[in-house]
């Protein structure tokens, strides 16, 4: 083979190296960003997650600090969830089935359509009569997406 085909053939195959890198380079790239959102979507969903668990291990730590507190889950129920500003509300009633005077501590679960737990507070419902009932407001401690559901989690009365 004479010199200058063989500088044509190292030409031409460096050509093509370099073709497929620049070709390979952006499909590469791509494919890490796509990995990289995933797992950003990821890393964002673990942090959600456990912001949960602290907001709920928060509330549960709040309920055990009611001294005297009998279970009356059957006395409150929650209402429908709405929307007041950025944060999801649902009002909470609670009906004293006794003949004095009572407060309830009410633990409320924010669910999505799955049964996920999105968000848990805790709201007091002071001085219900006897045979009266008495509202009070669970407002999300941040912003929630989609269809949510209020669910009494638990309920002391006191």
């Amino acid at each position: 083979m004479s010199r200058a085909r063989t500088a044509r053939t190292a030409l031409t195959a460096r050509t093509t190296r370099t073709a497929l890198v620049l070709l390979a380079g952006p499909v590469v790239l791509a494919g890490l960003a796509l990995t990289g959102c995933d797992q950003a979507k990821e890393r964002a969903g673990e942090i959600v997650s456990s912001a949960t668990g602290a907001v709920a291990s928060a509330a549960e730590e709040k309920m055990n600090e009611v001294k005297d507190g009998v279970n009356a889950a059957g006395d409150v129920k929650a209402g429908p969830t709405s929307t007041d500003g950025d944060r999801t509300v649902a009002e909470v009633t609670a009906t004293n089935p006794r003949d004095k005077s009572a407060d309830y501590t009410v633990r409320v679960d924010f669910r999505d359509d799955q049964g996920n737990l999105l968000d848990t507070v805790v709201v007091n419902v002071g001085g219900v009569a006897p045979g009266a009932s008495k509202t009070a407001t669970a407002r999300s401690n941040r912003t929630l997406s989609g269809a949510t559901k209020a669910e009494i989690a638990q309920a002391l009365r006191h």
